[in-house]
């Protein structure tokens, strides 16, 4: 047998808990497509003004019926699919975002129910942009502890319904969307080896959404100033972004022993082609290594990835056997790398 050429960091102290995999992919966009040359029609803004500074050529924007359980549900039903189960053998489902249906219950809930997952224990978890990698890294420990066979997790977001359409700073960036994964162990794979994750609470006015909590509960007065749309200072995000992406990228890498060049695919977080450019030349990065899709999606926060992760899959770009690194960036501030052997 071939050795492998890397290391295996949950093999470190004897650890003796079962590898974990990603064993199918799935991912949902809404049929809607808004462009720049539409949002030229509903704000102070140009294609040439996005384009340059963001990379962003369109973006989906959800149905009004439509909602961010709908999304999941269906990038739930395609990762089934694709890893060829059924959704009663599901025994936890995981979903990422800061959309909810609504505060409770969660919207994990509202998915078992759309999809049948019949037997399946769910929650909602927050780590904003952070959620897939964070969740996934949840996922894996009920899969290496056998406390689960069989987990969903799913990055969804309707960021539509929390962007000020009349802030040309922030609706420009925005999408709506949904990706899955479902997680099992397969015993002649090391799957996902590694997660680094980060956070921190002080800079959280970066970027953050100051209504809906109990700080400040929805009312007249909170709805009138605006404060239930997201706000972000993008130019300390950018700057927070980078360093904190190349710092989770290369400590992912050094656990496993690896170095870019190994690496088959390198998957961003979908925020900014110029966070994208900056951290890879930061890493050494090659053009041809890094998955793109923002031009057509922009930001979807926790789906980013994950739906970046499934075209790269459904394109060919990722054969079995590759390794993934995934890097992620979010409000928090959050952070989180992960290296994944497909």
């Amino acid at each position: 047998m071939t050795a492998k050429r890397f290391k295996n960091p949950r093999a470190e102290h004897n650890y003796q808990g079962r590898p974990c995999s990603i064993v199918g992919v799935g991912s949902y966009v809404p049929d809607r497509v808004l462009t720049n040359a539409d949002l030229e029609k509903m704000v102070e803004t140009s294609d040439d003004w996005i384009t340059s500074r963001t990379g962003i050529k369109e973006r989906r924007v959800a149905a009004e019926n439509e909602f961010t359980s709908d999304m999941a549900a269906a990038a739930a039903r395609r990762a089934i699919a694709s890893a060829g189960i059924k959704a009663e053998e599901i025994d936890l489902i995981i979903v990422a975002t800061i959309t909810p249906d609504m505060m409770f219950p969660s919207t994990a809930c509202l998915v078992q129910h759309k999809i049948g997952a019949v037997r399946a224990a769910a929650f909602d978890i927050e780590a904003a942009c952070s959620g897939f990698i964070y969740a996934l890294e949840i996922g894996q420990q009920f899969i290496m502890s056998r406390s689960c066979n069989t987990v969903l997790v799913i990055g969804a977001e309707k960021l539509s319904t929390i962007v000020d359409w009349k802030d040309r700073n922030t609706c420009v960036l925005f999408g709506d969307g949904a990706g899955a994964a479902i997680l099992q162990n397969r015993p002649d794979s090391h799957g996902l080896l590694t997660a680094c994750m980060g956070a921190d609470g002080g800079k959280s006015e970066l970027l953050y959404m100051p209504g809906g909590g109990s700080m400040c509960p929805a009312s007249g007065q909170s709805v009138a100033a605006g404060l239930h749309f997201l706000r972000m200072d993008g130019k300390e995000t950018f700057k927070n972004a980078v360093t904190a992406m190349q710092t989770a990228a290369r400590e992912a890498l050094r656990r496993c022993e690896l170095d870019i060049t190994q690496i088959k695919c390198v998957i961003p977080h979908q925020a900014n082609r110029r966070i994208i450019e900056a951290v890879g030349e930061r890493l050494g990065v090659r053009q041809d290594q890094v998955f793109v899709n923002l031009d057509k999606y922009g930001n979807t926060s926790a789906a980013s990835v994950a739906i970046a992760f499934d075209e790269a899959v459904r394109t060919g770009v990722i054969q079995r056997g590759d390794l993934v690194l995934m890097v992620v960036f979010g409000a928090g501030l959050t952070w989180a790398a992960a290296v994944i052997e497909w």
